[in-house]
């Protein structure tokens, strides 16, 4: 676990929380801290406590044991001055569908106290930034489910909050949506935010998070930084190029790699290491194959997430 963070605006420290359904116990012992000017990903499988533990964070689930605060302060025993700091947007979330676009941030910022002139302001800027100034006008129910999304978001950020969460937000978006979204979650990290996101989609997080918390079964299995994942012992798939397939194939059937069928994106051979591929790289060019690309299946955190959870 890293230094805790205890004063205010000291993004997000959660430790040993622990919350039950019942005879079910969602969440059992989960670690996680999110420094501000950071985005944190929040990684593991279905049911292993990642949502429970963000409607905590949101002030929305009252945990059973454990030390929580965000931006300094305790959800539990200050949960207005959490959420006058913290953003929230749930992988599934409620709209008002007969408002506009500008009707509806407007409503929610004026909720947040910002008053009127500056929540219309605050509305026309966020739908700037997530590129539906066209639907400012429009009603919500016009909108397709990524642009609701996006919506969502906008909705998460009209207070200018101290903490993001997010769950699943890159859920029901287009490929350029995607780029749009992690450029965005940058811009935010870079102005101070403290940025917590849980998705599936490994290859994102890779590209966005300065650091990983891994959960499973509903406990904190791993926390890293992106640049110092633990190295996996379990092979993975490489892809192969070569501008003479054939020979490729032949090259690795004589030096005993046992490679899968040659498809037209390439030949997929399983290594342990990178040093295994560098050294499978030099042994092809020797052998005169004219190898034109070399890479991984899945990046460093898909092969690390695979590694500590079950």
């Amino acid at each position: 676990m890293t230094d805790t963070l205890e004063h205010a605006g000291s993004g997000i420290v959660a430790t040993g929380v622990r919350r039950a359904f019942g005879d079910v116990e969602a969440v059992r012992g989960i670690d996680l801290t999110a420094a501000p000017a950071e985005v944190t990903a929040l990684v593991g499988p279905n049911g292993a406590g990642k949502t429970t533990l963000l409607l905590v964070l949101a002030t929305l689930l009252v945990p059973d044991a454990g030390h929580v605060r965000v931006a300094g302060y305790d959800p539990v025993h200050e949960p207005d001055e959490v959420r006058a700091r913290m953003g929230w947007s749930p992988d599934v979330f409620g709209l008002y569908d007969n408002l506009t676009a500008t009707e509806y941030l407007t409503f929610v910022g004026e909720a947040y106290r910002l008053g009127r002139a500056r929540a219309r302001s605050r509305a026309a800027e966020l739908l700037e930034q997530i590129r539906l100034p066209e639907y400012a006008d429009r009603p919500v129910h016009t909108m397709s489910r990524g642009q609701k999304q996006r919506l969502g978001m906008a909705r998460a950020l009209v207070h200018d909050p101290e903490v993001l969460l997010l769950d699943e937000p890159a859920s029901g978006l287009d490929p350029r949506s995607r780029v749009e979204l992690r450029e965005l979650l940058r811009a935010l990290a870079r102005s101070g935010t403290a940025v917590v996101v849980s998705s599936h989609l490994l290859g994102d997080l890779e590209e966005l998070a300065d650091r990983v918390v891994f959960v499973d079964g509903g406990a904190t299995v791993g926390e890293h930084r992106l640049d110092q994942l633990p190295t996996s012992t379990a092979a993975r798939p490489w892809r192969l190029r070569a501008l003479d397939t054939d020979k490729l194939v032949k090259a690795l059937a004589r030096q005993g790699y046992d490679a899968d069928p040659p498809t037209p994106a390439g030949v997929d051979v399983w290594l342990v290491s990178d040093e295994a591929a560098a050294e499978l790289i030099a042994a092809l060019v020797r052998d005169g194959v004219p190898v034109v690309a070399c890479q991984p299946l899945g990046g460093a955190l898909e092969a690390a997430y695979l590694e500590l959870t079950t």
